[in-house]
């Protein structure tokens, strides 16, 4: 289970990354920040940590699940961790986050900033990638918003890959595991706040830097999650993992 990827996506203003206008200094979401050296985003990761984190078998399964070089929409990419492989693999990615300084770190996809709830591109993909565990931000309307992106963009024979959080995710706790290069992410807690949602706080730790991240999420079962899926416009396909954390899902027709 890929606890380091917790990205969630942002509020902020849709600009391109190449926009001339001044930066206006990151506005972090109620419930969302973060600790350590570099920018930290909106949802309160951390760039220069994220750069840091090594791809894992996300990849693989995704070129598993659709059309060899399909079209590729990935939302909330970060700093490339998963892009840049995909590209590898002969995908053509169109990679979206909300934040400048981690699309500054992605090189050969075609990149767009945006919120992803906002996104309108106009166009619609092979498949859309909705990772990271967004589909569990703690706001419903986000979440709503979200899926509603991923079924504005794909295509009518296309498919939505999405990562769920494992079944036990909030309950194991506090666990750790090692990110390789002598780093080490923990997820030291999930609290409740009330109306389902938890604030979890995940600490990395390297031998010359330390971060942390502190989100919401709401834990979601299979019924639930899709329910969410359904109200959204979307239908499981297939679950792709044994664990059940990666999804197919298609278009609902009509």
């Amino acid at each position: 289970m890929a606890d380091e990827q917790h990205h969630a996506p942002g509020d902020g203003p849709h600009r391109a990354p190449h926009d001339d206008g001044p930066r206006q200094p990151a506005r972090h979401r109620p419930g969302h920040r973060g600790t350590g050296p570099g920018p930290i985003t909106p949802d309160g990761c951390a760039v220069e940590m994220y750069e840091r984190l090594p791809v894992r078998d996300e990849p693989q399964v995704i070129a598993g699940a659709v059309p060899p070089g399909a079209g590729l929409l990935e939302l909330g990419c970060g700093a490339g961790r998963m892009t840049h492989p995909l590209l590898e693999l002969g995908f053509r990615v169109t990679a979206v986050d909300e934040s400048p300084e981690m699309l500054e770190r992605v090189r050969g996809a075609r990149t767009v900033r945006s919120p992803i709830e906002r996104l309108d591109l106009g166009e619609r993909f092979d498949v859309v990638l909705l990772a990271s565990f967004l589909i569990h931000t703690g706001s419903p309307e986000v979440r709503r918003g979200l899926l509603e992106t991923c079924r504005r963009h794909v295509a009518p024979d296309g498919c939505v890959l999405i990562q769920r959080e494992g079944e036990d995710w909030h309950t194991d706790v506090p666990r750790e595991r090692p990110l390789g290069n002598g780093g080490l992410v923990r997820v030291a807690s999930a609290t409740p706040l009330g109306d389902g949602v938890n604030e979890v706080h995940v600490e990395y730790e390297f031998p010359d830097a330390r971060w942390t991240q502190t989100f919401r999420s709401r834990p979601m079962d299979r019924p639930e999650f899709e329910r969410a899926l359904a109200a959204g416009g979307l239908v499981v396909e297939d679950y792709l993992t044994e664990d059940g954390t990666w999804v197919r899902a298609r278009p609902v027709a009509g």
